[in-house]
């Protein structure tokens, strides 16, 4: 990392190149997606949807009846009339109605609450399983810590609208429509006094709504940010330790985090606007009705009844407005991460597969380059007309400079990426007519910076073929000379790792990946640049063990070390994505080409040493 500047909120948001891909649009509210997520809901519109709108119909009819038996009931005739056997009847009625929206209310947010959690469950399941799919080229260009975002805080922001929103928003509307027809209904001129103000608010907070909601896609983008560079500091602590750059990071993590801050406090703040603005509204309103209302009883136009159940009404129109306004902020939020997590589930494969894509019933493993170009972009291409027939059961190293195309060729004959130009075929079917996971059943890849789950010894080898028993997972163990080490352990096969296997040394997750690719039985095996983080002594004591495994199978193996390569089948040496030579290792020699010099500069080295 170099040598960081002193770093402000402002200069780290506006810093583009630092996730280039994750940017904060302008859009109008986009219906087309509030349709798409409320599809989510549909496996529960026969089942929780209808009960929380019953309770929903009971709570709202409870709510809309009261105000008129207190107006026109209580006071016009019970109070006015003294009757007391009325106003008994009244208050014991009112209070069953009450009970009835208390049992209404309770299971409605049970059933909401249910509902809500149902529907994140089955929308993040989704999305973490089409993320799976998704070919190399989609994470090549995303950090880890954004595609977390999407996963976890994107899907979290949903959860109050699938929780509440939708069905308060269904209630408070038709809740809005019932007291303005009841209104009209009871005085239509002190109605439309009272609601005059209505046109005001609804511009007014019309204006408010764009600024809100790119507020919020800001926020998202923020956060983003702040869980990439989290997420990279973590996984790249010890490099950071290592270069005493402990100060500068923390510095530039201040940075990020102050400009978190300050987009969610704008955010917030915008937000926060339209509470007050209800709250003033219901002011003017209650203004409006006092000196109006007042006025109508004294003419004898209505009677105070009226005026008391306008008063309750009053009460109830201003609630539902300042839940909608909240509401509203709700679907903004929602609107700017459903956006982000449907960017991703629109996201398809480049490695596509066809429709009617056959499967691999049996594979010998034999491997063909016809005429293969590719390129990760079009500034750089990493093979160049590349033919190469690799014969079943055969070993074939892979040997040349730093981006000479070895890791390239590995790639395509998993199918993580396809070919520009050409083919490759297996056992003569271009792998574009294969379906993925077949072929990839019959391959075991082992890479240098090998992966460790959290979990046991034995979860880990086992997770290259889940049903093997524990006594194929030993036997694997023991192949590859990882068994000595792992009886050493506090557990033994059962011993817990850490995250990433950091109780264990390089060398030993190597070789526990050694384990989990031979327990899948594969028909290829990809070795790139497996024997690297191997310490020599560990190395000879496997050598025996790969040639036993290596045999009949085909094996690519990318190395630079002679010992691991120099009995391979052939030997192809690459160079700027080209083939300069190829044969086995005497072969090679004679010819005293590139391979030649690699093996001579290497022996030097060694000499030196």
């Amino acid at each position: 990392m170099a040598k960081l500047k002193k770093i402000t909120a402002d200069s780290v948001y506006n810093k583009r190149f630092y996730y280039p891909q994750e940017s904060a649009v302008e859009k109008p509210f986009n219906w087309q997606q509030m349709s798409r997520l409320l599809h989510y809901l549909k496996p529960y519109m026969r089942t929780l949807v209808p009960l929380a709108v019953l309770a929903m119909l009971v709570n709202m009819v409870v709510r809309l009846t009261v105000p008129i038996l207190i107006g026109d009931y209580v006071v016009d005739k019970a109070i006015a009339n003294r009757d007391t056997t009325l106003l008994t009847y009244l208050i014991v009625g009112i209070g069953v109605l009450y009970l009835a929206n208390y049992i209404a209310n309770r299971y409605r947010i049970m059933i909401v609450n249910t509902l809500g959690q149902k529907t994140i469950y089955d929308l993040r399941k989704e999305l973490f399983s089409h993320v799976q799919r998704l070919s190399h080229n989609f994470f090549d260009k995303r950090s880890a810590g954004s595609i977390l975002v999407r996963i976890l805080n994107d899907v979290n922001s949903l959860q109050e609208l699938f929780t509440n929103g939708i069905i308060n928003l269904l209630m408070d509307v038709m809740m809005l429509v019932g007291i303005v027809a009841i209104l009209i209904f009871l005085s239509p001129q002190l109605a439309l006094a009272v609601l005059v103000i209505l046109p005001i608010m609804f511009y007014i907070s019309t204006k408010l709504r764009r600024n809100i909601r790119r507020s919020w896609q800001d926020v998202r983008l923020q956060k983003s940010r702040l869980n990439s560079h989290l997420n990279e500091s973590i996984q790249g602590i010890r490099i950071t330790q290592s270069f005493i750059q402990e100060e500068e990071n923390t510095q530039y993590f201040n940075g990020v985090n102050a400009s978190n801050y300050e987009k969610e406090r704008l955010a917030m703040k915008k937000s926060a606007y339209f509470g007050p603005f209800v709250e003033m509204s219901n002011a003017i309103g209650t203004v409006i009705l006092i000196a109006y209302g007042s006025h109508l009883i004294i003419n004898e136009t209505i009677t105070v009844g009226i005026f008391v159940s306008f008063a309750f009404y009053l009460g109830m129109f201003w609630e539902p407005i300042s839940r909608l306004g909240q509401i509203y902020n709700q679907l903004l939020v929602a609107m700017a991460s459903s956006e982000r997590i449907f960017e991703f589930l629109d996201e398809q494969p480049n490695v596509d597969e066809k429709k009617h894509a056959k499967r691999f019933k049996e594979m010998t493993g034999h491997i063909i380059f016809d005429h293969v170009r590719f390129s990760y972009d079009d500034d750089r291409i990493a093979l160049h007309d590349i033919s190469l027939d690799i014969k079943a059961g055969t070993t074939v190293a892979l040997v040349g400079h730093t981006g000479s195309g070895k890791s390239t060729i590995a790639n395509l004959i998993s199918r993580f990426y396809d070919p520009t130009e050409g083919v490759v075929r297996i056992d003569g079917y271009d792998l574009r007519d294969m379906k993925v996971q077949s072929l990839r059943s019959h391959i075991s890849v082992v890479l240098q910076d090998t992966f460790i789950f959290s979990g046991s010894i034995m979860e880990n080898i086992r997770f290259g073929r889940p049903e093997a028993t524990d006594e194929e997972v030993i036997e694997s163990a023991k192949v590859v000379g990882a068994h000595s080490f792992i009886m050493r352990l506090s557990n033994g096969y059962g011993t817990e790792v850490e995250e990433r296997g950091n109780i264990l040394s390089a060398g030993e997750r190597q070789l526990l990946s050694f384990a989990r690719a031979l327990l899948a039985n594969p028909r290829i095996l990809i070795l790139d640049e497996a024997t690297a983080s191997i310490d020599t002594e560990a190395e000879m004591k496997i050598q025996e063990a790969l040639r036993k495994l290596l045999k009949g199978r085909t094996a690519i193996i990318i190395a630079h070390r002679l010992s691991t390569i120099r009995e391979a089948d052939n030997i192809i040496v690459l160079e700027n994505g080209k083939i300069l030579e190829q044969g086995n290792h005497d072969a090679l020699i004679q010819q005293e080409g590139e391979y030649y010099h690699l093996v001579k500069s290497q022996f030097e080295m060694l000499d030196e040493l």
